[in-house]
């Protein structure tokens, strides 16, 4: 007899953020300095031929781009509708159902999903803290993995901000070479992180790094993702994926920011990472301890999550709420955005009167 619905969705429930519009949003790690202007510039003279007929099956124009910003060959890169969606199709392609997909929490909410949704075992590792030294062994993480499942690690980390270091990565990468784990590498805050395994990815069949558009290029409603591993590997998840994943218009308007004709990108990126220091600074000035962050968010430990998103979206500001992290407890996380937003948060923000 067939079963509807699933079990493996039974815990599940639609994701459901809080959306409602308000004057300052700093809810969801998107750019607050506007759409890149080459992408802005080819939607707008969007010729309607380009939305009258299907985009190119595997969008081979922006592989290329992807390419050429990121010096790694062609073959080694794949495209998505957003990261998410490559995500979802490298659980299908790298692991059997049955088989764990192994993270450290908290991370990604998604990643429990994809893993259910994908008949696979979302197994969180706990972790006995927080900082560099909280992290696992390194090869007894791998070995939780198993022959069927996958590694996540999301780097720099939403919602934390956390970047693990860079040798602590490695060691993982060069146990799962060795035992044939395939770990799966989220960069999609990378940018501000300024670090990256890409070049590795391109080289290896156990390392894929997923990346994305919506943050740093300002291209989140037009929902591009891109992943970079070996050819064959990269073979494997077009399968999974399927194509037309990536409209016509949003090709254009990527490959145009990947490019950065106007050098737009490096400007943004250095006024993210001081209204960044701004943020963290007037945080700490009102009594809180953010977490450090290597991404254009801070995640901010509170008393209470829900009062403090309430008090401030009754002011016009959005935050995101996280409430019960694991080893943190209530928390807000905040969007970097420029210093008028900055301000206006800051502003609504009650101080801070004992620690939380």
């Amino acid at each position: 007899m067939n079963s509807f619905p699933r079990a493996a969705y039974a815990p599940l429930t639609p994701y459901s953020p809080d959306r409602r519009p308000v004057p300052v949003d700093l809810s969801d790690n998107t750019s607050r300095w506007g759409i890149h202007p080459g992408a802005w510039k080819v939607l707008t003279a969007t010729d309607p031929e380009a939305v009258l007929r299907y985009p190119s099956v595997y969008a081979d124009g922006l592989k290329a781009a992807v390419a050429r910003r990121y010096g790694v060959p062609e073959d080694a890169v794949s495209t998505g509708c957003g990261s998410d969606d490559l995500l979802d199709s490298l659980f299908r392609a790298a692991a059997e159902p049955g088989g764990k997909v192994v993270y450290l929490p908290p991370t990604f909410s998604m990643v429990e999903i994809f893993a259910r949704m994908n008949a696979l075992h979302p197994t969180p590792v706990a972790m006995d803290g927080l900082g560099e030294a909280s992290l696992p062994d390194p090869e007894q993480l791998v070995d939780m993995v198993g022959p069927n499942g996958l590694l996540y690690l999301c780097r720099p980390n939403n919602p934390t901000g956390a970047q693990a270091p860079r040798p602590w990565v490695e060691a993982v990468l060069d146990h799962a070479e060795a035992t044939g784990t395939v770990t799966l590498i989220d960069e999609a805050y990378a940018d501000y992180g300024g670090d990256s395994f890409l070049l590795e990815a391109a080289a290896s069949r156990r390392i894929v790094v997923v990346r994305t558009l919506s943050k740093l290029y300002g291209l989140a409603g037009l929902r591009i993702g891109f992943a970079v591993g070996a050819p064959d590997v990269i073979l494997e998840l077009e399968k999974s994926r399927g194509p037309y994943k990536v409209n016509r218009v949003a090709e254009g308007a990527g490959i145009a920011a990947l490019d950065d004709a106007e050098g737009w990108v490096a400007v943004t990126l250095a006024a993210t990472l001081e209204a960044r220091t701004l943020l963290e600074q007037g945080l700490q000035a009102r009594g809180y301890r953010p977490l450090p962050s290597a991404a254009n968010f801070v995640l901010v430990p509170v008393q209470d999550a829900a009062h403090i998103t309430g008090h401030l979206r009754a002011h016009g500001v959005a935050v995101r709420p996280f409430p019960g992290l694991p080893e943190i407890g209530d928390t807000i996380r905040v969007s970097v955005g420029p210093a008028h937003e900055v301000d206006a948060f800051l502003t609504a923000l009650p101080h801070q009167t004992h620690d939380s």
